[in-house]
């Protein structure tokens, strides 16, 4: 298990300690995006007139919307590989059963030909006696 981290990040300006065992890295991005949800919200109309339990509920509902897009769309593209996948085995199966296919048609072909070969001299032999 790896180390945990003690991160100091920036929230609305204020300089709070994150711990986890996140890379630094991480722990930015999750503060950046936090910073980037609130400045949204301060954007907006009446958003200052809210109390702070508001803007609170209001930028976690938003973080939930956000996630649980996010979420539904992870679902999507794994049921999207997990089809292209199935397509790949369903191909493979068809190329490996036309790879036997073509293999049995080049034996059979082989084997017509040394028939085709033995008949021949077998043709030759016999007009060669009524030759005689």
């Amino acid at each position: 298990m790896s180390a945990k981290n003690n991160t100091q990040v920036i929230i609305a300006g204020k300089i709070y300690t994150l711990s986890g065992y996140e890379s630094e890295e991480y722990l930015q991005r999750v503060a950046s995006y936090l910073n980037g949800k609130i400045s949204e919200f301060r954007n907006l109309d009446g958003y200052h007139r809210l109390s702070p339990e508001m803007r609170s509920i209001l930028l976690n509902l938003n973080t939930a919307d956000d996630y649980f897009k996010v979420k539904k769309k992870v679902e999507e593209l794994e049921r999207e590989l997990s089809e292209k996948d199935q397509e790949i085995y369903e191909f493979k199966h068809e190329m490996i059963t036309a790879q036997i296919r073509l293999e049995n048609a080049e034996k059979e072909a082989k084997a017509l030909e040394e028939r085709n070969a033995q008949l021949q001299k077998e043709l030759v032999r016999l007009e060669a006696q009524r030759n005689a």
